[in-house]
């Protein structure tokens, strides 16, 4: 039977819950509110939804996560690039702004929850790992451009759309002549404020001897600051007249509950994006949870996150919410600001209940400028271009995955770049093995150890080959494995001997092994008899439940010493295993 403590990880953190703990939590919680009020307003207008809907999505989320996460800081709730795979996909099935927009959202929130929730069931938190590095490096830097780019629109009054870079920067072009002058003033002035806030002011509060905290919370209230001066000067020179777009009237409550729609035809059509928009998140949330989780020597559980994500996303569902993942930035907030377990989620969450409550009236006048302003400063942060010349010089392939990614994002979309990202990682890495690495190897003189002839001055013995294989073996590279052997053979026919070192070789599929049987019957027929040498022992434990063994006309070693010493014609002077070795 289950632990509770592994189907409830909250009762771990619980059990040793302290007053100073509390402290450190609630100090966290709030510096986390008052940075995600402005970001869940933003995001919500990101994915093309209601502006309340984004703090219906930061109540019940971080409460459920609090109880089935295992990361002490992560910050789960609304994020740039979700809400983006939130735009892209329910925009193919309903107009932004109608009531079936935001069902379809409900819904996508829905099917991302109950999926994430069956790969945790399923223990298939491993799947993470075909989503690679440079994939996701590409997908987010391309996505923070895209979102920035959307959001111009905003900063300049421009009534522009589009779903790729062409589109937009083209909508916007010749939009130009339609440029709202208080708008564009707002929205400049926005962003110059809080990219210098974001810089540049908690040093500046440091060096005049603020503590670093005090120093952090005012650095982190930038946003606030530019919503209270914003909605004042709105009101005050009565700029909503003159043009400038307002948030407008927010509802007053609390979340309510919601269920989504049973329209099986709609199930059908956003499942490919919710699973994509899934499998994103999680690795997102993941990736973030594991960095910050090793800074102080704790652990994570993959399969856990997926059911804690899971928990979250069906809980804004049913919150009139919309999917929801771990953001970096606000993670980062939360455990630089001392939190120490998820109780500062559960607080975040009630500030944000409370804001939602009671203050939703003060953000009427709020320029939609301002959270275009907050939404750019925060994605410029993922995008890290950079990272393509980094990647170019180590490896080419990847390369190439990254920048194929990043171009699809911005001149297709979003889902067709991501697609076509893992697509193409998963075709280069069946390239790469399918042509592995093989060395000639010999002796290094006076010792055990074997080295790569091209590379190092090593003893050999001509009647004897030594072939290293540096990959495991199975249907991409079991033919290449044949024809390599069977070309170096017939290129040297003094050979009487071929040893496969196998000390990289994690696993022998059933292909591989029929190619072994093959190079065995053709090596017999050549007069030349084949061994095995470093068999892992799983490996070997696979092979010990086939034929293969009875037919091997060799042997299989323990080491690569023990077969030069058995099979080769120099004499060797190291160790008690050289005795009356001889050539054969």
């Amino acid at each position: 039977m289950m632990k509770p403590d592994r189907l409830l990880p909250a009762l771990i953190w619980l059990r040793r819950y302290d007053r100073e703990t509390m402290a450190s939590d609630a100090l966290a919680a709030l510096i986390v509110t008052i940075m995600l009020i402005p970001q869940s307003l933003a995001y919500a207008m990101l994915a093309g939804l209601p502006p309340q809907v984004g703090l219906y999505a930061s109540v019940a989320p971080l409460l459920l996560y609090a109880l089935f996460g295992t990361s002490r800081t992560l910050a789960v709730g609304p994020v740039a690039v979700v809400s983006l795979m939130t735009a892209a996909a329910v925009s193919q099935v309903a107009t932004p702004g109608s009531p079936e927009y935001l069902a379809a959202a409900l819904l996508l929130a829905l099917l991302s929850g109950l999926i994430l929730l069956g790969m945790g069931l399923l223990r298939l938190g491993f799947v993470a790992n075909f989503l690679s590095h440079p994939v996701i490096s590409g997908f987010i830097s391309a996505s923070g451009i895209l979102i920035a780019v959307s959001q111009i629109k905003h900063i300049t009054g421009i009534p522009a759309g589009g779903d790729t870079l062409p589109a937009m920067l083209g909508a916007l072009w010749h939009g130009m002549d339609r440029i709202n002058i208080p708008t564009l003033i707002i929205g400049v002035a926005a962003t110059g404020f809080l990219f210098c806030v974001r810089r540049w002011l908690k040093l500046l509060l440091r060096r005049v001897g603020l503590g670093p905290r005090p120093a952090d919370m005012i650095a982190k209230a930038g946003p606030v600051a530019a919503i209270a001066v914003s909605i004042g000067a709105v009101i005050l020179l009565d700029l909503d007249r003159a043009g400038v777009r307002i948030v407008g009237a927010i509802p007053q409550g609390l979340p309510p509950l919601t269920l989504p729609s049973f329209d099986a035809d709609l199930w059908g059509r956003l499942l490919p994006a919710a699973l994509l928009l899934s499998l994103v998140g999680f690795v997102e949330s993941v990736s973030v949870a594991q960095t910050l989780a090793a800074k102080r020597r704790q652990r994570i559980d993959a399969d856990q996150e997926l059911i804690g994500l899971g928990a979250a996303n069906l809980g804004a569902a049913l919150t009139g919410g919309y999917p929801v993942s771990g953001g970096f930035a606000r993670s980062v907030v939360n455990f630089d600001a001392g939190a120490q377990t998820p109780m500062a989620s559960v607080l975040t969450a009630g500030g944000i209940a409370t804001a939602a409550l009671f203050l939703t009236p003060l953000f009427f006048h709020l320029p939609q400028a301002v959270l275009a302003a907050t939404i750019i400063v925060a994605v410029l942060s993922l995008v890290d271009l950079g990272a393509l010349a980094r990647i170019f010089r180590y490896s080419r392939s990847d390369f190439a995955a990254q920048a194929a990614t990043m171009a699809l994002v911005l001149l297709v979309g979003v889902e067709s770049g991501i697609m076509a990202g893992v697509v193409l990682s998963v075709l280069l890495f069946l390239w790469r093995t399918s042509r592995p690495h093989m060395a000639i190897v010999g002796r290094v003189p006076g010792t055990e150890h074997f080295r790569n002839v091209g590379r190092h001055r090593v003893d050999e013995c001509p009647s004897l080959l030594s072939i290293r294989v540096d990959e495991s073996l199975y249907f991409a590279n079991a033919r290449y494995l044949e024809d390599r052997i069977q070309a170096l053979v017939a290129a040297r026919p003094e050979v009487k001997h071929v040893v496969l070192m196998c000390s990289a070789v994690n696993l022998i599929d059933a292909s591989a092994l029929e190619s072994l049987e093959a190079i065995t019957e053709r090596l017999t027929t050549s007069g030349v008899t084949f061994h095995l040498s470093e068999v892992k022992g799983p490996v070997m434990d696979q092979l010990h439940q086939t034929d293969f063994l009875k037919h091997l006309t060799g042997r299989v070693f323990l080491s690569q010493f023990d077969a030069w010493a058995a099979l080769s014609c120099i004499e060797i002077q190291a160790g008690p295993l050289n005795q009356g070795a001889s050539c054969p």
